[in-house]
């Protein structure tokens, strides 16, 4: 009798921003297998069970998706239950449709459990919060590139997020232009969001490029519109550093 599959979000960074639920979960587990991003500091909840890299950095060789389904289905097969621990939130960007569709074509129950996304964190870690009262209503998440690598952007919404955008800043700041956005928009760059090593630069669309050296090799976010303005300035407090231990002794 086959077990069951958990898919659980780890949060964007540190480990202390998995959700209570997911620690818990992740405790009971006999195999988990895990993003690439996800906290190392994860594996102390989990000390018992078989921990699996099936990680993926953006459009770089990695993981097959077939692989991965296929993992899943043999472990769920002799364990009563598997965590697939993604990073941020599971259903944002992370192809839980298609390891949905996997499990259920085999009958194996599952559940997912939601997470915090990177650019919940950003927003977080900046004090910049994506919606404004009267200017900022609506927010739209998309990624930066398409499968092929063609620069995508967009104005959808008040303020626009921009996924896996690290590597193409400047090019990104061009195709804002194209899609309508004023040179003088702000744009807010975090990279790492929700990590005690988290990094943020502002900066105009049109100069969006300046940020590329400072982000270079580190998973990047884009936030464009009123969600990217500075508020008041507020005292700097410096992120604490989380171990997963510190999620059962806070």
């Amino acid at each position: 009798m086959s077990g069951r599959v958990a898919f659980i979000g780890a949060g964007p960074g540190a480990a202390d921003l998995i959700t209570l639920r997911g620690a818990r979960l992740l405790a009971q587990a006999g195999v988990v297998l895990a993003d690439a991003l996800v906290d190392g500091a994860l594996r102390e909840l989990a000390p018992q069970a078989r921990w699996i890299d099936v990680g993926k950095r953006g459009f770089r060789v990695s993981t097959s998706q077939a692989r991965i389904h296929a993992l899943l289905l043999r472990a769920a097969r002799t364990h009563a239950l598997v965590v697939r621990l993604k990073g941020g939130d599971p259903s944002l960007f992370g192809r839980l449709d298609e390891e949905l569709e996997a499990l259920a074509e085999a009958g194996i129950d599952c559940e997912v459990v939601p997470g915090v996304s990177a650019a919940l964190a950003a927003a977080a870690d900046t004090r910049r919060p994506l919606t404004r009262r009267g200017r900022a209503r609506s927010v739209a998440f998309s990624t930066a590139m398409t499968r092929e690598g063609a620069v995508c952007a967009r104005r959808s919404a008040d303020t626009e997020v921009f996924y896996m955008a690290g590597q193409q800043l400047a090019a990104l700041g061009r195709a804002l232009r194209l899609a309508g956005w004023d040179g003088a928009t702000p744009a807010s760059v975090v990279s790492r969001a929700g990590c005690a090593d988290s990094l943020h630069s502002s900066h105009r669309i049109d100069l969006l490029a300046q940020a590329a050296l400072l982000h270079a090799g580190r998973p990047t976010v884009v936030i464009v519109g009123p969600g990217a303005e500075a508020l008041r300035e507020t005292p700097a407090q410096p992120p604490r550093a989380a171990t997963a231990s510190s999620l059962a002794h806070p």
